[in-house]
């Protein structure tokens, strides 16, 4: 039988989502794993719909697993958040269609950005929230961000040398919310590569900071030699609110 969870997280302390045997830090995927072997009594893989950096944090992060016997969803899901550490919490989990697969039958995800601008940090917030003490254009990012708005390949937008899709990928929407000192970037789309949300986000910041132009971003975007940017926005700024099924 195949079960479905939806997972929030607080990335600070972990070394991204996937395991990995080089890094002190544990991992999400790790951590939610050994939890779930514990409960069900034996070795248990998950699979996520995809991987976070170092740092980054989720607000729907999706997995799924499977269990040789039925499990109650109530009662195992109480009882995967009394075992888990408090920055990870399990949100939905539910039965799931034996062929369901939490990466392969994803079509999209919505990744939220997080900047201060303001010369002083938030203590409670260092790192949960990117803080930029310049001054930023915010209607100038707004407008440069329509560049990336439909089909491109972003190869000069993200750290992967080699993709299946040639580096094509589809953004639906972005969007840029202000709120006094607190800007909130939305991207939704059918799939981002290594660092291409920090990628696309700190070029936007060099748009509100005056240093580049959107015809720089469509310079970049058309530009057939792969020049990977040199921007790259921190990862604790950054969220997965959402997977897309």
């Amino acid at each position: 039988m195949r079960y479905f969870a939806v997972v929030s997280y607080k990335g600070t302390n972990y070394c991204g989502w996937q395991s990995q045997t080089v890094s002190k830090l544990p991992s999400i995927e790790q951590t939610i794993e050994s939890v779930i072997s514990k409960l069900l009594n034996c070795d248990t893989k998950i699979y996520g719909s995809g991987r976070t950096d170092a740092g980054v944090h989720a607000l729907g992060q999706t997995f799924h697993f499977d269990s040789t016997k039925e499990l109650d969803e109530s009662r195992f899901l109480h009882s995967l958040n009394e075992l888990l550490p408090d920055d990870i919490r399990i949100l939905q989990f539910r039965k799931v269609s034996d062929y369901f697969h939490a990466r392969f039958n994803a079509v999209g995800k919505t990744y939220v950005y997080k900047i201060r601008n303001a010369k002083v940090s938030n203590a409670f917030k260092s790192d949960l929230e990117y803080t930029l003490g310049q001054k930023l254009d915010i209607e100038k990012m707004k407008e440069a961000a329509q560049v990336f708005i439909g089909v491109h390949k972003f190869q000069n937008f993200t750290s992967k040398e080699e993709d299946e899709q040639k580096f094509s990928r589809n953004i639906g929407d972005i969007s840029i919310n202000a709120e006094k000192n607190d800007i909130e970037i939305s991207l939704t789309g059918d799939g981002f590569m290594r660092y291409m949300v920090r990628m696309i986000v700190a070029n936007l910041i060099q748009i509100g900071l005056g240093k580049l132009t959107a015809k720089d971003l469509q310079d970049a975007l058309e530009n057939p030699v792969r020049k990977p940017s040199s921007f790259k926005a921190p990862a604790y700024g950054l969220y997965l609110k959402e997977v897309i099924y």
